[in-house]
């Protein structure tokens, strides 16, 4: 208990609560059970403990990792009873899904169910399937999921300039406006591009020069460790998965040939859509799915890309290009904050009523001529006309 407790205040001591993440609004944290999920690196240990440090006597929260090795010997269940009894009203557990006893979920269920005057947060990785534990949490905990930065939140976090979201409406409507207000005095495409190559996770901050390593290496953790803590799988098929994240990143984003790519790899073709959607919970990959259909999870995906700009330079290397890039990042930015499938004619369709072709500076209004709601997100351009709006407003969501 004492080592929990000095781990407690020394995570405290350095939680940086200058820059704070979109989400931290967002939760209703006087909820009796919230979990976060999101992806390794994303911030979500930070965000609880600015939480704490910002809004709560620190004297009535405890926050806990059950990574520790405390849990080697203990229960949660059981130092929730010593924390209530000591007058503690929030109570953050992080890495939920590295606990050694099969059992968080039922044990969230017995602490939400005997302290009711407890406040508990819970966070975990995105592959995490939080209504699919032990036990019925779906009436009990709101789930809220960590994406990595936003261009909007890259800005504020190179302490360039800050600014509010913008809502999609409002981005179509009064794009040239809020572009001539953020552009003035800043170079925006430099920004823009350095934000593409290493300005997705926020431990960027800690060195460019090791980024690259460390994004691949949390690659890794996450299909490892993560993967193998969540899904009941075998090293053999980590592997396979490894192997079938290698070839994509050099051929993302593509339309796939489910029977060549499964070939390639040794996965049976039935197995493939649960292997490429493991891959997209485990943050990886985006699939982009058929428009106007309502398909299973499990269906065929329209294209396959790299889940973020980022992991195109670490794991794409050469094969990365300025109009993958481009595609990738729309994709990546919308559908944390819409619906997004393809396209008949263009590229992607939004909460199924506009339609978006991606380009360069040259692109023209060609294969969407005539659709309604239809617009092109721009490269290389800092201000719009129109229908064309820079495709670096599209970070600007969240």
């Amino acid at each position: 208990m004492e080592s929990l407790l000095a781990t407690y205040k020394n995570r405290m001591e350095q939680a940086d609560g200058q820059l704070v993440r979109y989400l931290m609004p967002q939760i209703h944290w006087e909820d009796r059970l919230s979990g976060i999920i999101g992806a390794r690196g994303t911030g979500k240990t930070t965000l609880m403990l600015q939480y704490i440090k910002q809004n709560l006597d620190p004297a009535k929260a405890f926050y806990v990792s059950l990574d520790s090795l405390y849990f080697a010997k203990n229960r949660l269940v059981d130092l929730a009873h010593k924390l209530w009894q000591e007058g503690i009203t929030y109570l953050f557990i992080d890495e939920v899904h590295k606990y050694p006893y099969n059992t968080w979920a039922q044990e969230l269920k017995n602490i939400y169910d005997s302290y009711p005057e407890v406040h508990t947060v819970f966070s975990g990785s995105s592959i995490l399937k939080i209504y699919e534990g032990n036990a019925d949490l779906s009436r009990r905990a709101v789930e809220y999921e960590l994406f990595g930065l936003s261009f909007r939140e890259f800005l504020s976090f190179e302490g360039i300039k800050k600014i509010s979201p913008v809502s999609l409406e409002d981005l179509l409507k009064r794009h040239v406006e809020i572009a001539s207000d953020i552009t003035n005095g800043i170079k925006i495409i430099p920004l823009f591009r350095n934000y593409l190559q290493s300005g997705y996770f926020p431990y960027y901050k800690e060195g460019l020069h090791t980024y690259k390593r460390k994004l691949i290496n949390t690659v890794n953790a996450v299909l490892e460790t993560d993967l193998p803590a969540t899904e009941n799988i075998e090293f053999a098929s980590v592997q396979k998965l490894k192997r079938l994240l290698g070839i994509i990143a050099g051929l993302a984003p593509f339309a796939p040939n489910m029977s060549q790519l499964g070939n390639y790899v040794d996965i049976q073709r039935s197995n493939l859509p649960k292997s490429l959607l493991l891959l997209e919970r485990a943050r990886t990959l985006g699939l982009l799915r058929v428009s106007g259909k309502n398909l299973s999870p499990l269906s065929k995906p329209a294209k396959i890309y790299l889940d973020n700009p980022n992991l195109a330079f670490a794991l794409g290397n050469e094969n990365t290009n300025i109009g993958n890039l481009r595609e990738t990042f729309f994709y990546n930015q919308l559908r944390t904050i819409s619906s997004v499938a393809d396209a008949p004619k263009g590229d992607f369709t939004v909460n199924g009523q506009f339609v978006f072709e991606v380009g360069g500076r040259s692109k023209s209004f060609t294969q969407i001529a005539n659709i309604p709601n239809s617009y092109l997100a721009i490269d290389e351009v800092e201000i719009g006309l129109g229908n064309r709006i820079p495709l670096w407003m599209f970070g600007l969501l969240y």
